[in-house]
């Protein structure tokens, strides 16, 4: 790190020091990272893939509760972008969010700036790009949120900590992909299914990716459906999954041979190296309810004291069209109710079976069906047309005609319609969703903003009555549930977070189709700029605000720094009395920071290859 001149480090000190209450605690970390193509072989042939720094996939985004993040994007991909963070609440923040009713897409060859609070959060969880069907094509990672010091994890520190992506995969560009999604022929089944980018015949003269382990220590494995279609099942050969946490939550832990994962699902196993580790063990993903896929991704568990490959047929799956088994593995996921989890106080003391539901939604999804001479795709009659100016940009700036709070409760009879149509949603209303499934095939719903209670599924028709199936005193709460075909899933959610939040059926083409929509939550007592974040000084103007915007093609500026900074008040105080000490000493900044960090362990300062943070005196429009 390179020292500042005196006056320069004055000046960062009295603008850290005038950060605000809430945040001034709370640790800031910076990024820079670059959206790109890449050449690799998922399925042994070589094809274009999005990375981001050079990786496939991407880089673990490794923070640790109420951190502040920082993340300079830069587009070097030929089309607009938009990264998302699949199950980051964003709390009254939803700028940051990364989809198009939030965000105008940044434009081929510009970067943008994120700035968001990972506020009150733990957990498992990965980011992807959210416009033009480039996820199909890559652009994904994970997001690993760790418990802050002073609140205990539920489970012994594990020795070690592995993410992995299980994917559905196509050799076809997400470019000629989203063509096939608008014609008539739609999105044929993958051509594979991929294991953290590698297939069943991987390269580097290996012939599967490998997880390298040490015998008789346990390892998290962090296990992240980041497909574009397909329900996976996940299983070690000869390994227990021990269940302790998925999407945020802790949960009753629970030994599972194989798992299913829905399309944008993560789940957390602790997994214990108790075998003999002669020879390597498989590690599988394959897929369910779909007979025109025949192969199963495939990767391999090394113990460092093995003398030979796996061996023997793939561990056994599920019966493979059985939805029954599905489900009920599914309601056997428990939250644990005495374990804290972003705060210390334990995660049942939230009583959501106590309280009284404001409103009820009963969402209905179709097949496709071609509308307006179009193939699209209908919640409650209603396909989502993105607006060319965002809502929360058109809703901060008073713009009329960018879209109507007027959201069916229920389908309504008439014929189905493209439309721009957003729930109204009441500041601190709870909520009952019934997410009610038309199509032939398995659909994730997921809600950015929230973690939502699922508290019950059933097949056939939602009635009245079916609330008495209801689990009203330990459902697991995350941000993405599955609904089986001819099913009906339910669940509850307190809307205390203002904003404008995405709710999307997750499965590529169906999102792509039009299977959103928006529920807008403001709160009436005081102004927004008061209820949320303002918007972002660096925002990006599209649609009938592009007048607003400056030209910004030539500020791509990033950092030359190789280094990552970490900042803390507790930092800033420290290096600040280091000053009034002694003045002369700034130009040993570097030794003070040092000091400083080696002294806060009671932060948890989680210490990672994978972050990358960058100078923080940089400049972004």
């Amino acid at each position: 790190m390179r020292c500042f001149p005196p006056p320069l480090w004055c000046t960062s000190l009295v603008v850290f020091l005038s950060v605000t209450g809430a945040l001034a605690a709370d640790p800031y970390v910076f990024f820079d990272w670059t959206v790109s193509y890449l050449s690799a072989s998922p399925l042994g042939t070589r094809q274009q893939v999005i990375g981001i720094n050079g990786q496939f996939p991407g880089p673990i985004l490794n923070v640790t509760t109420n951190w502040n993040v920082v993340m300079n994007v830069k587009n070097n991909l030929d089309e607009p972008l938009l990264l998302t963070w699949n199950g980051i609440q964003h709390r009254k923040n939803s700028w940051q969010d990364g989809v198009l009713g939030t965000n105008c897409p940044i434009p081929s060859g510009w970067n943008w700036t994120y700035e968001f609070q990972v506020k009150d959060q733990i957990g498992s969880f990965f980011y992807f790009p959210s416009t033009n069907f480039q996820r199909a094509s890559g652009g994904y990672g994970g997001i690993i949120v760790n418990n802050r010091a002073i609140i205990p994890v539920p489970f012994a520190l594990p020795d070690g900590d592995v993410t992995l992506f299980i994917s559905d995969w196509y050799t076809k560009s997400h470019k000629k992909l989203r063509k096939d999604v608008e014609s008539k022929n739609g999105l044929r089944p993958p051509d594979g299914i991929v294991i953290n980018g590698f297939g069943p015949f991987a390269s580097n003269g290996s012939p599967f990716g490998t997880i390298n382990v040490e015998p008789g220590r346990t390892y998290r494995f962090r296990v992240h459906n980041s497909g574009i279609a397909t329900s996976l099942n996940f299983r070690i050969q000869n390994h227990n999954l021990l269940l302790v946490e998925t999407e945020g939550s802790y949960t009753i832990q629970q030994n599972y041979t194989n798992m299913d994962i829905h399309v944008g699902q993560s789940f957390s196993f602790l997994v214990t190296m108790d075998q003999s580790g002669s020879n390597d063990y498989y590690i599988v993903a394959s897929p369910r309810f779909a007979t025109s896929i025949k192969a199963s991704g495939v990767a391999v568990l090394r113990y460092s004291n093995s003398q030979g490959p796996a061996s023997g047929p793939l561990p056994d799956p599920p019966i493979e069209l059985d939805t029954f088994f599905s489900m009920n593995q599914a309601r056997s996921l428990r939250l644990n109710l005495s374990s804290g989890a972003a705060r210390p106080n334990p995660q049942g003391s939230f009583k959501y079976g106590q309280i009284t539901v404001t409103d009820v939604y009963v969402i209905v999804n179709r097949p496709p069906e071609m509308i307006e001479g179009r193939l699209r795709a209908t919640l409650n009659g209603i396909s989502y047309l993105p607006p060319a100016t965002p809502l929360k940009l058109a809703q901060q700036y008073n713009i009329s005609g960018v879209y109507k709070l007027d959201f069916p409760k229920r389908p309504m009879n008439r014929h189905p319609r493209v439309d721009t149509s957003v729930i109204n949603g009441t500041f601190k209303g709870f909520v009952e969703i019934i997410f009610q499934n038309s199509d032939t095939t398995v659909k994730s719903y997921h809600l950015d903003g929230y973690a939502f209670f699922v508290v019950g599924m059933d097949f056939g028709l939602w009635t009245e009555n079916s609330r008495s199936t209801y689990n009203k005193g330990d459902a697991v709460a995350r941000s993405t549930t599955q609904v089986f075909p001819g099913a009906w899933t339910a669940v509850l959610v307190s809307l205390d977070n203002a904003g404008m939040w995405n709710l999307r059926i997750d499965n590529l083409a169906s999102w792509y189709l039009g299977q959103e929509l928006y529920l807008s939550v403001v709160n009436p007592e005081i102004d927004i700029d008061s209820s949320e974040n303002s918007v972002p000084k660096n925002s990006i103007y599209c649609g009938r605000l592009s007048p607003l915007q400056k030209d910004q093609a030539q500020r791509v500026n990033f950092s030359g720094s190789q280094r990552s900074i970490f900042v803390t008040s507790r930092g800033i105080l420290l290096a600040l009395f280091a000053i009034l000490v002694n003045i002369n000493r700034l130009c040993n900044t570097k030794k003070i920071l040092d000091s400083t960090a080696k002294a806060q362990t009671d932060l948890s300062l989680v210490e990672t290859d994978r972050i990358s943070e960058k100078n923080r005196d940089r400049i972004s429009y």
